[in-house]
């Protein structure tokens, strides 16, 4: 049956940052009934909802020129390649941004059942806004992805740093300073599943959300992408090992302060009853 709803089947991954969304997406970006966009993570929900400036004409501006207008070689880039990329920039630089707006980026999806978006800051919207989303899609299917807290935190902290080329603070932050830099809610937010899990419940209906751990995601791999391909409805994929395997996004190696784990021991005991009263089992790793 052909879609009639503005999104169609849709399959949005909103889990927390760090936690192997990217390597899902990596992965599940080769099974041929899932459509992905240019832009892994588009936010388009949590800019219409929460943060209006996440869109703005000057990020996409941006976005577009470091990202997708690079210069490329004439005599040995694929002219349909560069093409749809094209295609697609103008798209995401159209404007209102608005639902027919994030329709359109999906534009270039052909026969597969779902278009897909894997955008973390999803996971902040509103348990009221989930509803409003739903009744715009034929099927809506939203996964989230947990990881142990003080893991998920310490990598997430040194990914930031990483980035932001500020490694050398791993070495001479204080006590003080690590946990100013942790409780900034652009950090600290994203390990916060049980809030996001309770607002899954209140706004969706329990066949639309699946809640994983990033634990048993990779002790069991083909396990795990076999329930995802069931919560979705599509067929079985052989994904390729090579893709399994390889990692993505890693942040630097290094150690953890042993003081660490103690910054949040408080609140990494009451995030793990929270999950546990959504009627979660957690992993034996988390401890």
């Amino acid at each position: 049956m052909a879609a009639t709803k503005m999104f169609g089947n849709l399959f949005l991954s909103i889990g927390a940052m760090k936690a192997g969304t990217t390597w899902l997406y990596s992965v599940l970006a080769r099974h041929p009934e899932l459509h992905f966009a240019m832009e892994k993570e588009i936010h388009y929900f949590n800019h219409r909802y929460v943060d209006d400036s996440l869109l703005s004409e000057e990020r996409r501006l941006s976005e577009a020129r470091e990202r997708y207008l690079w210069r490329f070689d004439p005599q040995k880039a694929n002219i349909d390649a560069i093409r749809q990329n094209l295609h697609w920039v103008a798209a995401y630089l159209d404007r209102p941004v608005d639902d027919f707006w994030y329709r359109n980026l999906f534009q270039l999806r052909k026969f597969q059942t779902y278009a897909c978006d894997f955008s973390n800051l999803n996971a902040h919207l509103p348990a009221e806004v989930w509803p409003k989303i739903a009744s715009k899609c034929d099927t809506l299917r939203v996964l989230y992805t947990m990881r142990d807290p003080v893991k998920r935190l310490w990598s997430h902290t040194k990914f930031h740093l990483q980035v932001t080329g500020e490694l050398d603070k791993l070495n001479t932050w204080s006590k003080s300073e690590f946990e100013a830099f942790i409780r900034q809610p652009h950090i600290w937010d994203n390990g916060e599943y049980g809030a996001v899990l309770r607002r899954l419940s209140q706004g969706l209906d329990q066949v639309q959300y699946k809640a994983i751990f990033y634990e048993d995601l990779h002790d069991n791999q083909r396990g795990i992408l076999h329930d995802i391909e069931g919560f979705l409805g599509i067929t079985s994929f052989d994904y390729p090992q090579a893709e399994l395997d390889r990692r993505v996004t890693e942040s630097k190696k290094h150690k953890m302060p042993d003081f660490f784990p103690e910054l949040v021991a408080g609140d990494v005991a009451r995030i793990r009853r929270e999950v546990e009263a959504q009627g979660y089992v957690l992993p034996l790793s988390w401890g």
